[in-house]
């Protein structure tokens, strides 16, 4: 079964605009391939990217279930999971590794306070997305958010793709090689 695996490069607090993306492709805990792209910034194509990132490669027919590492790329690049799932007819599979705080979170989002951030644009419907992808659920040692699969089912994917500890090979692949490409050197936890 391959699963596809998303995440962001690091990017630096000021930085505006566009963003590395990488997908990385697993069979198990075996990385098959690997699909770059990019997202905005606090943006609002995350779910296009990632569409096409997938649609347009050699896995499109191959991809059973997509993971993401937390529900935005990007900053506030907030991924519509429903509509991910509902485009790519797979289910999605959000990984936390720890529950977020979804106070802090939308303080962050609606924050107006220039030394902080500009704006974000859009905030409310990306509020609304949050609100959307369902319930934070314990999952053995991670926290999920879920579409498309059970309990159990997410049990089973996130055991069958993890090798090292807790979190599953798409997402820790994708992390080390996003970091890689984005300042010449993979570093830190995913």
């Amino acid at each position: 079964m391959n699963v596809i695996g998303f995440d962001d490069g690091p990017f630096a607090r000021e930085h505006r605009g566009n963003l590395l993306l990488v997908g990385a492709v697993c069979s198990r805990t075996r990385l098959d391939g690997v699909l770059t792209g990019r997202v905005r910034r606090d943006g609002s194509d995350s779910t296009d990217a990632m569409v096409a990132m997938v649609e347009g490669s050699q896995f499109a027919e191959a991809v059973r279930a997509v993971m993401l590492q937390g529900i935005a790329v990007g900053g506030f690049n907030v991924v519509d999971v429903h509509a991910l799932s509902e485009r790519l007819g797979v289910p999605v599979l959000v990984v936390m590794r720890h529950e977020p705080d979804m106070a802090a979170m939308r303080r962050a989002l609606f924050s107006d306070a220039p030394t902080v951030r500009p704006p974000v644009r859009g905030a409310a419907r990306k509020w609304r997305l949050i609100e959307r992808a369902g319930p934070i659920e314990p999952l053995g040692k991670v926290h999920v958010q879920r579409v498309g699969l059970t309990l159990e089912a997410a049990r089973a994917l996130v055991t069958s793709t993890t090798l090292h500890g807790n979190i599953p090979e798409p997402l820790r692949v994708a992390h080390l090689i996003a970091g890689a490409l984005t300042t010449g050197r993979s570093r830190g936890r995913v």
